[in-house]
C-alpha cells in the first residue's frame, strides 16, 4: 500500500533535487528520492567501519595477510 510523505526543505534544496532528478534521468523526484534511500541502505556505517578497522590491524599483527605482488593476485 501506498502512503504519502511530505517534506519541508528550503527553496534551495528542491530546486537541487529537481535538477538531480532530470540529470540522472528519474521520471519522477519519488524515484529519486526511492533510490537514495536504496544506497544509504547499503552503506556501512561509522562503528561498523571502525569495528573492521581494528579487527583487520588484530589479524595483521597475528600474521594472518597474503603477500600478493599485484591485484591480480587476488582474483
Amino acid at each position: 500500500m501506498r502512503e504519502i510523505l511530505t517534506l519541508s526543505l528550503p527553496k534551495s534544496t528542491t530546486k537541487m533535487i529537481k535538477k538531480r532528478v532530470e540529470e540522472r534521468g528519474f521520471s519522477t523526484t519519488s524515484g529519486y528520492i526511492k533510490y537514495l534511500i536504496a544506497m544509504d541502505s547499503e552503506l556501512i556505517s561509522e562503528q561498523d567501519l571502525v569495528r573492521d578497522i581494528a579487527k583487520a590491524r588484530q589479524d595483521y599483527k597475528k600474521g594472518k595477510v597474503y603477500k600478493l605482488k599485484s591485484l591480480a593476485d587476488l582474483m
